[in-house]
């Protein structure tokens, strides 16, 4: 499909210093948006996640691909940042938003593999909720009202897959699949004011910290299949980008509201493809070379 415009349009992309937050947001500059990134971390002043990349970078970069970027630095566990955040919105705005998309994460760090969750650290646990769940609650309540008065638009949920299946760690399972809820809870009540809610996974996110936990760059990110032949199916944080734009720009878009949708699904529905030309399928892959072959 042709790039989809989305000249006019209002966004905010709260989490978006790093990975599929950046990829969408520069993916709605492409298309023409006005997009605010959201994040924890500036020039000078990085969270806790100990990452140098900034939500600077990526409104620059939503700028130089055409669209308005703006960095506004904002902790989500905060309701009253979160508050201002959207005060700001509606007074540069002229009241206008658009479109939502709650990325916000910062729990790799706490996240324990192959322990039962009773040897989990439990405040690292409840951390990981607060972060990756409680704050697309605060966000959203606050972005609601925007939303509703305009009649329409899209909030997006970020998860990490579609299905019952377990995620393999339990606070890493609960924060994820509480995300789709969340798309679900919202989808409800948003739609008689013209609003839809949709939770939205990439497949293997080549994101800047899995290239840098292979040692390998975008440009030799291949190489990376000597420790993980899975990363061969992987995408780049662009294609959830592209994904999101399809969304916004759906004149069908209701029709999908309370959905949990993924990347691969919506390149075949929409017809796009990554910034290669390639359309990873992680969902066929995990069912034919991991569902399929555990060992």
């Amino acid at each position: 499909m042709a790039h989809a415009s989305l000249e006019g349009v209002v966004a905010v992309v709260a989490g978006a210093t790093r990975g599929a937050g950046r990829g969408i947001a520069c993916e709605l500059g492409s298309a023409g948006a006005t997009v605010c990134a959201t994040g924890r971390s500036v020039r000078g002043a990085p969270s806790e996640m100990r990452r140098p990349e900034t939500i600077e970078e990526t409104a620059e970069m939503v700028t130089a691909r055409g669209g308005t970027g703006i960095a506004v630095r904002c902790d989500h566990t905060d309701a009253a940042q979160v508050a201002a955040l959207f005060e700001r919105v509606r007074r540069e705005q002229a009241g206008r938003l658009d479109l939502l998309v709650n990325d916000i994460w910062g729990g790799d760090p706490l996240a324990v593999w192959g322990r039962p969750f009773w040897e989990h650290p439990l405040q690292d646990g409840l951390r990981m909720q607060q972060l990756a769940v409680w704050t697309h609650a605060i966000t959203s309540w606050h972005a609601a009202p925007l939303l509703v008065a305009r009649g329409r638009g899209l909030v997006v949920e970020v998860t990490d897959g579609v299905g019952p299946g377990y995620r393999g760690s339990f606070f890493y399972d609960l924060a994820k699949s509480s995300v789709i809820r969340l798309a679900l809870a919202q989808a409800e009540e948003l739609r008689p004011h013209g609003v839809a809610a949709v939770a939205l996974t990439p497949g293997f996110l080549r994101s800047e910290a899995m290239l840098d936990h292979f040692g390998v760059t975008e440009a030799t990110w291949r190489e990376a299949a000597e420790q993980d032949r899975h990363f061969l199916a992987s995408e780049t944080p662009f294609y959830i980008g592209r994904a999101v734009v399809a969304l916004a720009a759906d004149p069908s878009l209701m029709e999908k509201s309370g959905g949990a949708l993924s990347t691969w699904e919506l390149s075949r529905e929409y017809g796009f493809t990554d910034v290669d030309g390639s359309r990873p399928d992680w969902g066929a892959h995990f069912a034919e070379h991991i569902a399929a072959d555990p060992g």
